[in-house]
């Protein structure tokens, strides 16, 4: 999922160059299992409420507050971690992606700032939960 996510005009085998330096220089920096820390990060991230924009008869659009489920919360936690990734300053997508889930799976950095953003929102509009 995380390589197919990385892959960008179909050049899949640059996506695992980009996934295996990027797991190397976590093991460099950590010394413990990169495999580990990948699914830490991606557990840390990923949001268990989100929000849907829904349309009352009036025309003004109000943000709902849903559950999301384990496999698209799992995505959206990919795709944040990716996204927090691209925006690092850094020399390449690697040493950018090795400090994202670092960080991430201590509980900082641009993908924990993202979910808690999503939480802060949806717990804002709790009270339209009703909508959906």
């Amino acid at each position: 999922m995380v390589v197919n996510r990385i892959m960008k005009d179909g050049k899949k085998s640059l996506a695992y160059q980009i996934l295996y330096r990027a797991v190397k220089k976590i093991q460099q920096k950590t010394e413990t299992n990169p495999l580990l820390v990948l699914r830490q990060a991606i557990r840390r991230v990923t949001p268990n409420i989100g929000v849907k924009t829904r349309r009352n008869k009036k025309g003004s659009t109000r943000k709902v507050p849903i559950e999301i489920g384990s496999k698209q919360g799992r995505a959206l936690a990919i795709r944040w971690l990716l996204e927090a990734s691209q925006k690092r300053p850094g020399r390449n997508m690697a040493f950018k992606l090795s400090s994202e889930l670092v960080d991430a799976a201590k509980g900082s950095g641009g993908a924990i700032r993202k979910k808690e953003a999503t939480h802060r929102m949806a717990e804002a509009n709790r009270a339209l939960a009703h909508f959906l």
